[in-house]
C-alpha cells in the first residue's frame, strides 16, 4: 500500500508540474468592451472561449482582452447576472476587435438571491463551483456528500459504508459541525449539535442547481460563521419551458432509487406573457447498505411555485424528508475487523433513527433600480423524531424510577425500550441590499435572525421488570431556545485598473437557554449570550488575461455546542473558538489548461477537542486548547490532453497541529485519571495528504468513459499521533460509463454505470478510540467504520 500510495502521489506531482510546463500555442487575441443596451460598461461580465480553459472578465470601463489564442474557429461566450448570455461566433485568423451588447434579462433570475453569499472572481478566498450538470453524473441515490468526493480537500464517509443514509463530510480536516451549509441563503446546519444531516434531505440532489464550496472562513454568511468551510447550495432555478423528467438506479445491496420530476415552465394565457412556474419532485430512495443490517428507507418532495416579472420575482419553496435507518453508529471493534468488517453490534430489530423535516422557505427579490436590489426571504423548518434502543440491564435510577420490590428481594436494574425524541421548529429570516456602481464599486449589506425551540425528551416505552413504570413515561424533559442574529456589510473596490480590494464585516450575537447545571450540579435553567466580530479582507491582482495573483484574511468565530453547554457548569462551560484564516493563491489558464494554487494557514485559538478529561459533573466534555493550526497548499489543474481526453486533478498536502496537548485515562487500578502531555501533535481526522483526480474520454460524440479517483493520507483517531490510533491511507478507483441519447420523443436519454472502488480497496474513512489504564498498561479499544468493496450502481435519466 505505501508504495502504491508513494507511486501516486509521484504521479500526481509530476504531471502537474508538466501541465504548468507546457507550452503556449496560441497567436491571436479578441479584444473589446461590453455594455448594456443604453451604452453603459458592464464590469464583471465572464468572457470564456468555448470548450477551452480560456476566459477573462471585464474591466471597471467594460474592456477586456483575452491573448495568446490558436487559429481557428472559436465561439466566445458572454455572461452576466441579470443579463441574457450571447455568444458570438468567430473565426481567428488575425487579432478581433469585437463590441458587445448585453440585453437586460427578461425576467428576473433565481440566482441574484445567492449572490451576496457566494464567492466570485474578486473575493481572494479558494472555492469551488459545482454544477447541476456535474452533479447529474454521480447521482444514482447517494448523498451530498459522496456526490461533492472528488472536490479538493474533501473526505467522506458513510456509517452504513455504501453512501446512503448517515453520511459525513470533513473540509480541510474540519468536520460537518465546523461546516456552514445554506440553501439559497437560509442557514441549515442544526442550531445546537452545528451539525448538518443530509439523511433528512434524502435526493435534494435532483433539486439542486448548484453548489459553491467555500474552503476556509470564506465570506460572510447567513446563520452560523464557518469555522472551516461554507457549502451554499442553490435550488432550482428558474425553467422557462416545460419538462419532465424520470430517474431510476439500483445496485449493489439492495441500493435502488427512483424520482420523478416535472415543471410547467412559464406558464402563458395567450398573448400575455407567462409569469408563473411551478416545479416539482418526489423520490423515495432504499438501500440494505454494507454493513449487517444498516438499511435506509428514504422518502422526500419538492415542490416550487414562482411568479417571475422583469424586475422581481417570488418564490415558494416546500420540501420534505422522512427517513428512517437502522443504526450502524457503533462501528466495528478492532477485534473483529479483519474477520467480520459488516459487523454491527446492535440486534435488536426496532434499533432504528425515525425523522421527518418539512422546510418552508418564501423568497423574493426586488429590483430597486439599476443599482440597488434587495432580497428578502423567510424560512420555517419543523423537524421531529426519535431513536429507539434496547438498553440491557439499566439501573431504575437512571430514568427516575424506584427500585422494585417483590417479597425480600430488591430489583435494582432492568432491561429497557426507550424512545430519544427531538421535537423542534427553527424560522426566521435572512435579507440584503445590493449594489452595483457598474463602474469601480460593487456592495452588499445584509444579515439574518432566526429562533430555534428544541423539546428534547425521553421515553420509556418496555420495561423487562415494569414496576412503577408506564409505556412512554417521560425520564427526562430538556427545552431549549437559541436567538442568533448577524449583519454583515461587503465591498468590493477596484483600486486600480488590475487591483481589486474587497472588506467584509459581520457582527453576530447568539443568546442560549438551556437545561444545565449550576455550581451545586443542582439541574437548572442556563443561558449564555455571546457577540462575534468577523472582519475579513483581501486583494486581487489581475497580472494579464491568464493570470491572477490573490491574498486575503478573515477572522471567524464558533460558540460551544449543545453538549459543551448542558454537560457543564457555569464554572467548566468552555469558551467560543477563534479563527484567524490566511490564504494567498496563484491562478494560470490556458486554452488547453487551468491551474490553482491555494496556500492558507489558518490559526485557532480555543479550539474545542475531545481530550478524555472529566469536568466538575462527570462529563467527558470537549476542552479548549490554546493554540492549534492548519497550513496547506491546495494544487488543481484541468487540462484538455486531447480532443477527446480531458484530465481534472487536485491535491492538498498540509499539516494540522496542536501545540501542547494533555492526554487524561481513567485508569482502572486506582479510580482516578491520569494525565499524559504531548508536544505537537497531529489533529485528529486531518490527512496530510488528500487528492483527487477525474480522467474523462469521450470516444464518441455521446459517449463517456470516466476513471475516478481518489487518495486520503494516514487519520489519527484522537490528539496524540499514536500509530496504534489511527486510520490507514487509501486509495480509491471508480469508472463510470455515461451514453446519452437524443430521440425525437425526448430531450435526452442518459445511461449511467458506476463501479465503485473497482480494485476492492478495504479501508475506513471514520473511527474513535477510548484510551484508559488497566493492569499498569494503557488499553486503547478503536471502533472503525469499514467503507464497502467493489459495487455498482447503474441507473437511466429520461428528460422530455
Amino acid at each position: 500500500m505505501k508504495k502504491q500510495t508513494t507511486s501516486y502521489l509521484t504521479i500526481t506531482l509530476a504531471t502537474l508540474l508538466w501541465l504548468v510546463s507546457l507550452p503556449a500555442w496560441a497567436q491571436y487575441s479578441i479584444s473589446g468592451t461590453v455594455s448594456d443596451a443604453e451604452g453603459g460598461p458592464l464590469p464583471g461580465a465572464a468572457l470564456t472561449i468555448e470548450g477551452t480553459y480560456t476566459g477573462t472578465f471585464a474591466d471597471a470601463s467594460g474592456a477586456f482582452r483575452l491573448t495568446n489564442l490558436k487559429p481557428g474557429p472559436a465561439t466566445l461566450r458572454i455572461s452576466l447576472l441579470g443579463y441574457e448570455t450571447q455568444t458570438q461566433a468567430l473565426d481567428l485568423s488575425q487579432n478581433a476587435t469585437v463590441t458587445i451588447a448585453l440585453r437586460k434579462a427578461a425576467i428576473a433570475v433565481d440566482e441574484v438571491v445567492v449572490s451576496a453569499t457566494r464567492a466570485n472572481q474578486k473575493s481572494a478566498i479558494a472555492y469551488t463551483d459545482v454544477t447541476r450538470r456535474e452533479l447529474n453524473k454521480l447521482n444514482l441515490g447517494q448523498d451530498i456528500p459522496q456526490l461533492l468526493n472528488f472536490t479538493p480537500s474533501i473526505v467522506t464517509t458513510s456509517d452504513a459504508g455504501a453512501g446512503v443514509g448517515y453520511t459525513g463530510i470533513r473540509i480541510r480536516g474540519s468536520d460537518a459541525t465546523r461546516v456552514n451549509v445554506t440553501l439559497n441563503g437560509i442557514p441549515y446546519n442544526d442550531a445546537e449539535s452545528q451539525g448538518t444531516f443530509f439523511v433528512n434531505m434524502p435526493d435534494f440532489a435532483s433539486s439542486v442547481s448548484s453548489i459553491q464550496i467555500q474552503r476556509g472562513v470564506g465570506t460572510s454568511t447567513n446563520g452560523a460563521g464557518a469555522f472551516g468551510a461554507s457549502v451554499n447550495i442553490q435550488t432550482n432555478s428558474l425553467e422557462k419551458n416545460p419538462y419532465a423528467e424520470t430517474n431510476i438506479s439500483g445496485g449493489s445491496f439492495g441500493t435502488r432509487k427512483v424520482n420523478v420530476l416535472a415543471g410547467t415552465g412559464l406558464l402563458k394565457s395567450g398573448a400575455i406573457p407567462g409569469h408563473f412556474v411551478l416545479d416539482a419532485r418526489l423520490s423515495r430512495i432504499y438501500s440494505d447498505g454494507y454493513v449487517d443490517r444498516a438499511f435506509s428507507d428514504l422518502r422526500s418532495f419538492y415542490l416550487s411555485g414562482g411568479y417571475y416579472a422583469k424586475k422581481s420575482f417570488v418564490r415558494l419553496n416546500v420540501f420534505s424528508g422522512q427517513e428512517q435507518t437502522y443504526q450502524s453508529w457503533g462501528g466495528v471493534p478492532e477485534s473483529l475487523l479483519k474477520t467480520n468488517r459488516t459487523y454491527n453490534p446492535y440486534t435488536y430489530d426496532n434499533e432504528t433513527d425515525n425523522y421527518q423535516q418539512d422546510n418552508y422557505q418564501l423568497i423574493s427579490s426586488h429590483e430597486l433600480s439599476r443599482n440597488w436590489r434587495a432580497n428578502l426571504s423567510f424560512f420555517y423548518t419543523k423537524g421531529r423524531g426519535y431513536y429507539e434502543q434496547y438498553r440491557d440491564g439499566e439501573d431504575f435510577s437512571d430514568y427516575g424510577l424506584p427500585n422494585v420490590v417483590i417479597g425480600d428481594s430488591t430489583i435494582t436494574k432492568t432491561d429497557f425500550i426507550r424512545r430519544r425524541w427531538l421535537d423542534n421548529d427553527f424560522y426566521g429570516t435572512v435579507f440584503s441590499l445590493d449594489y452595483n456602481s457598474f463602474g469601480k464599486l460593487t456592495a452588499n449589506i445584509g444579515g439574518g435572525w432566526n429562533q430555534y425551540e428544541g423539546k428534547h425528551f425521553g421515553e420509556i416505552i418496555w420495561a423487562r421488570v415494569a414496576g412503577a413504570t408506564n409505556i412512554r413515561d417521560r425520564y427526562y424533559d430538556n427545552d431549549a431556545t437559541k436567538n442568533d442574529f448577524n449583519l454583515y456589510a461587503k465591498a468590493f473596490y477596484q483600486v486600480r485598473n488590475r487591483l481589486n480590494g474587497f472588506l467584509d464585516v459581520q457582527v453576530r450575537t447568539v443568546s442560549y437557554s438551556f437545561l444545565g447545571f449550576n455550581n451545586q450540579l443542582e439541574n437548572v435553567q442556563q443561558d449564555d449570550r455571546l457577540t462575534f466580530f468577523n472582519p475579513k479582507g483581501g486583494l486581487t491582482y489581475t497580472i494579464n488575461d491568464r493570470s491572477t495573483l490573490y491574498a486575503s484574511v478573515g477572522v471567524g468565530h464558533r460558540e460551544p455546542n449543545r453538549d459543551d453547554y448542558t454537560q457543564s457548569t457555569p464554572a467548566s462551560r468552555p469558551r467560543a473558538e477563534r479563527l484567524i484564516d490566511y490564504e494567498a493563491g496563484y491562478k494560470w489558464q490556458t486554452q488547453r489548461l487551468a491551474f490553482t494554487a491555494n496556500a492558507y494557514y489558518m490559526n485557532y485559538r480555543d479550539q474545542l477537542v475531545l481530550s478524555g478529561q472529566l469536568n466538575d459533573v462527570g462529563a467527558y466534555n470537549r476542552v479548549n486548547i490554546p493554540v492549534s493550526y492548519r497550513a496547506g497548499i491546495e494544487l488543481e489543474a484541468g487540462t484538455q490532453l486531447a480532443k477527446t481526453l480531458r484530465w481534472n486533478v487536485n491535491a492538498t498536502f498540509s499539516r494540522n497541529r496542536v501545540k501542547g496537548f494533555t492526554e487524561y485515562l481513567d485508569n482502572y487500578d486506582t479510580g482516578e485519571q491520569v494525565a499524559n502531555r504531548y508536544g505537537e501533535t497531529d489533529i485528529s481526522f486531518s490527512p496530510a495528504v488528500i487528492a483527487g483526480s477525474q480522467l474523462l474520454f469521450t470516444p464518441a460524440k455521446r459517449l463517456e468513459l470516466s476513471l475516478l479517483s481518489k487518495y486520503v493520507g494516514k487519520q489519527y483517531l484522537d490528539n496524540t499521533s499514536t500509530e496504534s490510533r489511527s486510520l490507514n491511507p487509501y486509495f480509491t478507483n471508480d469508472i463510470r460509463f455515461i451514453y446519452t441519447l437524443k430521440p425525437k420523443f425526448a430531450q435526452e436519454i442518459a445511461f449511467t454505470l458506476l463501479l465503485n472502488n473497482v480494485l476492492n480497496e478495504l479501508y475506513e474513512s471514520n473511527g474513535y478510540t477510548y484510551a484508559y489504564v488497566s493492569e499498569g498498561r494503557v488499553v486503547a479499544e478503536n471502533g472503525y467504520y469499514p467503507q464497502a468493496g467493489r459495487n455498482f450502481l447503474a441507473g437511466i435519466r429520461v428528460r422530455f
